[in-house]
């Protein structure tokens, strides 16, 4: 048994990728499934596609390369994160369509939670924000909205779960209803200092806490895979939501290292070490990863619209045929104008978490088109990550730490931009460095089953083996960058006015 199979279950497609002794992609097989939009601000998948595509692409790989389920030492298992399932105990059977991360449908029910004081008791022991973006709170909807769940729940029916929780359920048979620490610290129910759900924040939502997953770390025993499934079971060995996976596979183990994953979102993390941090700047605290027992904190800002801003540019404006357009035509971009995008398209995110505004666009002249939208469109994501690590360095600095301007390892679609990322190094002040390896999500939960198998070397090895592929060094002047920055908070905060 000398590979690890890695399934990567993405919000818009679903890869398995086979990894071998060195770490080194061997094959990878992906599959695409449909977004559903029932309402305004509302997105959905269906259940059934996250575990078909999973399933698929499984097979789909190890056929590629003619591999099989004996020559798999284990299977590591990343996913989107947020995404809120529930179904029957018994049969596996969904009650409802999976609410995913970006669905806002609970934002009065988190107004209404603010109102009354609650969100300092979520903040105190989840590290989180009373947000629609979370579980929690897609989780009581689903409850109080699909007929006969309460009843149900509360008989000890229904099964809720992250992505993680519903695959393994389905490639165990429905043996194991388990989830990971990073993807328990997403739901807004789980008390990340103590290590178990909160008792306190589900009787306040309604949820029958019978209903929540076994936790464990992130490098454990997760059960094994069907034997019809791939003709033999597979051990699985390692679970982590996708942007805690990014920060193993970007081997950011120390405190004061930094990662930026540019997917449909962006997703920055700073380890802050054995010791959660609080944030004074309305970040996330939240565990990186969980070994042996023994939970690492890091501070999280999330971005909402990042690689989304280029498929707005292709699918809405229809100015550019794929993302590989944008950067040839943002350096045709007239530099004397100052377009700003702030692409709050579905809110802002950190450290504003405004979920009510919408985007906007500004400085737009007659002589404004398709060059100057990309090149806006492309720095408002070097500029919302400024945002985030400024916040981030002022937490880090107020807990006592000393404040560094470590390189920030970046990854993700959007990092292939070297447009964009020589622009973030600017805008940041700091290094860009970018890996070797890309697929750093599925690396990193792959390491995680490979260490636990015995296969992959350990933690320093790793780290060890890491290397960049190339460094972005910051070449704008200071008087620039501040210029540039202001700029966008001007724009930041009429975009905020706009709607308040």
């Amino acid at each position: 048994m000398t590979l690890i199979l890695a399934i990567d279950q993405g919000t818009t497609s679903t890869r398995a990728m086979l990894f071998n002794e060195e770490l080194q992609v061997t094959a990878s097989a992906q599959e695409e499934f449909e977004q559903h939009y029932p309402a305004s601000g509302w997105v959905e998948h269906d259940c059934s596609d996250l575990w078909t595509t999973t399933a698929a692409t499984c097979r789909g790989v190890m056929e590629k390369a003619g591999v099989k389920a004996e020559e798999i030492a284990a299977i590591g298992i990343t996913n989107q994160r947020e995404t809120t399932l529930v179904w029957d105990r018994k049969t596996g059977k969904p009650i409802h369509n999976a609410i995913v991360w970006q669905d806002r449908r609970t934002s009065e029910f988190c107004k209404g939670l603010k109102s009354e004081g609650f969100e300092d008791t979520v903040t105190d022991r989840t590290g989180l924000l009373l947000d629609p973006y979370f579980s929690g709170t897609k989780l009581a909807w689903l409850l109080n909205n699909v007929d006969g769940a309460r009843a149900r729940a509360e008989a000890g029916e229904l099964c809720f779960g992250t992505v993680d929780s519903w695959l393994v359920w389905h490639l165990t048979g429905g043996k194991h209803h388990l989830t990971d620490a990073t993807n328990a610290a997403r739901t807004m129910l789980y008390d990340i200092r103590k290590g178990r759900w909160s008792q306190t924040i589900c009787d306040r939502l309604g949820i029958p806490m019978s209903m929540l997953p076994e936790v464990r770390d992130c490098a454990a025993d997760f059960g094994e895979t069907r034997a019809d499934l791939f003709g033999k079971p597979i051990p699985i060995r390692g679970i982590a939501g996708d942007q805690q996976a990014a920060t193993i596979g970007q081997a950011c183990f120390q405190p004061g290292m930094l990662k930026s994953t540019y997917g449909t979102g962006c997703f920055a993390l700073l380890n802050t070490g054995s010791e959660p941090v609080r944030s004074q700047n309305r970040l996330l605290t939240t565990i990186a990863y969980q070994l042996d027992g023994k939970p690492t904190y890091a501070l999280e800002g999330s971005i909402f619209i990042a690689g989304a801003v280029v498929q707005w540019m292709r699918d809405g404006l229809q100015i550019i045929r794929n993302a590989a357009e944008t950067q040839p035509l943002a350096e045709r971009a007239d530099l004397s104008q100052e377009v700003v995008l702030v692409p709050a398209f579905t809110g802002l995110g950190a450290p504003y978490w405004n979920a009510e505004c919408r985007g906007a666009i500004f400085g737009l002249t007659r002589g404004s088109g398709p060059a100057e939208f990309a090149r806006a469109a492309l720095e408002s994501v070097g500029f919302q990550t400024r945002d985030l690590l400024d916040a981030m360095r002022a937490d880090w600095s107020a807990s006592g730490d000393a404040v560094s301007n470590a390189p920030l390892r970046v990854d993700g679609g959007m990092s292939a931009s070297e447009y964009a990322m020589q622009f973030l190094s600017d805008i940041i002040d700091a290094p860009v460095e970018r890996p070797a390896v890309l697929e750093t999500t599925a690396t990193g939960v792959a390491w995680l089953a490979g260490a636990h198998s015995g296969l992959l070397p350990d933690m320093e090895a790793f780290a060890k083996g890491w290397s960049a592929e190339a460094r972005f060094e910051p070449a704008m002047d200071d008087a620039t960058r501040d210029a540039r920055h202001t700029s966008w908070r001007k724009a930041v905060d009429a975009t905020i006015g706009y709607a308040s």
